[in-house]
């Protein structure tokens, strides 16, 4: 997989899943086939779901975060068409939102599938996210909506199964390293929270691992970090990287990094500390995003030694892409390499930030069609 590897660009538009198995089973035996059960299961070649077969009723595909819920219903290809965003806080819970997405699109609201994919764990019968209000039950949504079948996975699981269908113009590079045919492949992204996840190829298709690993802890990796998180450990019992490495972390980042380094740090909101950053006109703000990036790079190779993630490690969220060739000379490549005997190991592993604006809303597309399989 290659991608454009002079600079990342700035992408103030683009937004992917903001943060972030079974009992019921999320995706039930009964409603999905194994890839080879038909030649016109899934296109390889052009990167899509099967096509959608004749007389079904209309499927949607949603990425729900803290912050923003995107919606989409499959077009005849089987690919999410059109896309909406809408704010999560100006909805009680999923259904309602669906239906302001339907009124939206002035479609008939007649559904009979969806993969719904949550910045949260699915494997309970009531859902509720991490970073927002929303609390339901699978099985009520379902009845709601009347579905046929209703697939609820993790918003980087669909995402990591978006992974093999993204085309150059969705990736860039930074640094070096070769994806390796087939091999595992790691996302992480920083959003309203921190999401993580892997695919894994085995007999014919890609599988997803659900976790939550945005809630591992935090480890330092030099003296200034060690305070840094020292002073977080006396106002939190556990600071999981999520806590400082999120858009929900940035303004306690943005506090400690003043403390340990002697600057006043303004009471800011994540949007205005990375603004300020990006335009270098805050020595503060700059610092803070500098730490930031550095330790996401520490936690991006601990990853990668993790999942053995010799596809490469991908990067999507909605802060990286913003920060445009601030990120590209940050230190979060040779923070992802630094992993003393085994930096060769990782050097040899290239890692991308995710361009493309919704990429969970394909992988969730992939895994509702049987393309790939889900957690």
């Amino acid at each position: 997989m290659t991608a454009d590897r002079h600079r990342v660009p700035s992408h103030p538009g683009t937004t992917q899943g903001d943060d972030r198995s079974v009992t019921p089973d999320p995706c039930p035996a009964s409603g999905r086939r194994e890839v080879g059960d038909s030649p016109d299961d899934f296109d390889e070649k052009a990167g899509r779901p099967a096509a959608a077969r004749s007389g079904l009723r209309a499927r949607l595909v949603a990425d729900i975060g803290g912050t923003s819920a995107r919606f989409a219903l499959l077009d005849d290809a089987g690919l999410p068409a059109q896309v909406r965003v809408l704010a999560v806080a100006d909805h009680p819970g999923p259904a309602e939102a669906i239906d302001a997405y339907l009124a939206a699109i002035d479609a008939p609201g007649d559904l009979g599938e969806a993969a719904i994919a949550l910045a949260c764990p699915v494997h309970q019968p009531v859902v509720r996210l991490t970073n927002g209000d929303w609390e339901f039950s699978r099985e009520s949504l379902q009845a709601r909506l009347g579905l046929q079948r209703l697939l609820l996975l993790n918003d980087f699981s669909a995402l990591a199964l978006s992974l093999p269908h993204l085309g150059a113009a969705d990736l860039h590079q930074v640094g070096s390293g070769t994806a390796v045919h087939r091999a595992p492949k790691a996302v992480l992204g920083p959003g309203t929270g921190l999401g993580v996840s892997a695919i894994v190829f085995d007999r014919g298709r890609w599988l997803a691992l659900a976790g939550e690993g945005g809630h591992c802890s935090l480890a330092p990796a030099d003296q200034r970090e060690a305070a840094i998180l020292g002073l977080a450990w006396r106002e939190l019992s556990h600071v999981s990287a999520e806590r400082l490495l999120s858009g929900s972390g940035l303004p306690l980042l943005n506090r400690l990094v003043g403390a340990v380094d002697g600057r006043r740090a303004e009471d800011l909101t994540p949007a205005a500390i990375v603004a300020r950053a990006v335009s270098d006109d805050d020595a503060q703000c700059r610092a803070v995003v500098e730490t930031f990036c550095a330790m996401l790079g520490s936690l991006a190779g601990n990853l990668a030694l993790t999942i053995g993630a010799r596809g490469g490690v991908y990067v999507g969220g909605g802060i990286i892409p913003r920060l445009g060739e601030l990120f590209e000379r940050s230190a979060f490549r040779a923070r992802f390499e630094a992993k003393g005997r085994f930096a060769t190991y990782l050097a040899a592993i290239p890692t991308f930030v995710m361009l493309a604006p919704t990429p969970a809303l394909l992988g969730a597309a992939h895994a509702l069609t049987g393309g790939e399989d889900c957690p």
